[in-house]
C-alpha cells in the first residue's frame, strides 16, 4: 500500500540547522542583536557628526583655546623652567598631551546642553518612542563627542610639531591616542548627559559645567606633575579621571615620556566610561519627565 504524504513522519530538523544543535538556537538572535545594536549606535553618532559638516565653526573656535595654551602659556613657562617635568623632556613636550586632554574635556563637558535642546525640540521623545535601545542612544552620543575631539588632536599635533615638540609617530601609539581621545570625550560627555538628566535646564547644566571644568583641569597632571602638588591635592588628582587620560596621552604622544602606567590608565578610563554609560542609559528617560 502506498503511503500518503501526510502519513510520513516529517523531521523538521532536516530543514533547520539549529534544531540539531540546541546550543545554537539563540546564536542567530544574539548575533543579530549585537549587529543591530552597533548599527543603531553608529546611526546616532553619524546623525550627530552630520551637524559638524553643516556648521564647522564650532570646531574652528574650539581650536583657538589649545593654540593659546601652547603658544602663550607653554612658551612662557618653558623659558621660565619653573615647573619640573619629571623626566628628560622639555616643558612644551610635557604640556602638549595635557592640552589635548583639556580640549577633550572642554568639548565634551557641555554635551548635556545639546540634550536639553533636543528635548525642547521633541527629538528625545521620538528617540524614546522608537525601538532603539537606551544604551545605543547614550553610546552613540558618546561616540559622536569622541569624533568631535579628533580634529582637536590634529590641530594640537600640528602646533606641537611647529613648536619643536618631539612627537611619537609610531602607528600603534597614534592609534592609542585616538582611542584615548574618543574614550575620554565619551566619558565626560556621558557625565554631562547625566547632569542634564538630573538638572533638566540649560542654565544649570552650563553652570555646573563651568564649575567643574577648571577644578578637573587644574586638579590633574595636565600642566604640572602630581608630585609637585600638595599632598591633599595629590589624592584628588589620583581620583580625577582626567589625570589618567593625560598620563596615557603623555606616554603615547611624546618621545622619552616620563614613566607612566599605561595599562592602569586604559583600565581606569574604560571602567569609568562604562560606569558613566550605564548610569546615563538608566537616567536618559528622565530628561523628558
Amino acid at each position: 500500500m502506498k503511503l500518503q504524504e501526510q502519513d510520513v513522519p516529517r523531521d523538521d530538523s532536516a530543514n533547520s540547522i539549529y534544531a540539531a544543535h540546541p546550543t545554537g538556537q539563540y546564536a542567530p538572535s544574539f548575533i543579530n542583536g549585537i549587529v543591530e545594536f552597533f548599527s543603531k549606535t553608529w546611526t546616532i553618532a553619524e546623525w550627530e557628526v552630520r551637524k559638524i559638516r553643516h556648521d564647522s565653526t564650532d570646531l574652528v573656535t574650539r581650536a583657538v583655546q589649545p593654540a593659546l595654551w601652547l603658544l602663550v602659556f607653554g612658551e612662557v613657562f618653558a623659558k621660565l623652567r619653573a615647573i619640573p617635568t619629571g623626566g628628560k623632556v622639555g616643558y612644551l613636550d610635557f604640556l602638549a598631551p595635557g592640552i589635548l586632554a583639556q580640549s577633550v574635556l572642554f568639548i565634551s563637558i557641555f554635551a548635556g546642553i545639546a540634550i536639553i535642546w533636543e528635548r525642547d525640540l521633541g527629538v528625545i521623545h521620538k528617540f524614546l518612542a522608537s525601538p532603539t535601545p537606551r544604551l545605543s542612544l547614550v553610546v552613540g552620543k558618546a561616540l559622536s563627542s569622541g569624533i568631535r575631539a579628533l580634529p582637536q588632536a590634529i590641530v594640537i599635533y600640528l602646533l606641537a610639531l611647529i613648536l619643536g615638540v618631539k612627537m611619537n609617530f609610531n602607528p600603534l601609539a597614534l592609534l592609542g591616542v585616538l582611542i584615548i581621545a574618543v574614550l575620554g570625550a565619551g566619558c565626560f560627555s556621558t557625565f554631562s548627559l547625566i547632569i542634564a538628566c538630573l538638572l533638566k535646564t540649560r542654565d544649570r547644566v552650563m553652570g555646573i559645567g563651568q564649575v567643574l571644568t577648571m577644578p578637573l583641569f587644574f586638579a590633574s597632571n595636565a600642566i604640572y606633575p602630581i608630585s609637585a602638588m600638595p599632598s591633599w591635592l595629590q589624592v584628588v588628582a589620583h581620583l580625577n579621571p582626567l589625570s589618567y587620560i593625560v598620563d596615557a596621552l603623555r606616554s603615547l604622544m611624546i618621545m622619552n615620556a616620563p614613566p607612566g602606567n599605561l595599562p592602569l590608565d586604559f583600565v581606569v578610563i574604560i571602567a569609568v566610561t562604562i560606569v558613566m554609560v550605564i548610569i546615563g542609559s538608566i537616567l536618559y528617560p528622565r530628561i523628558v519627565q
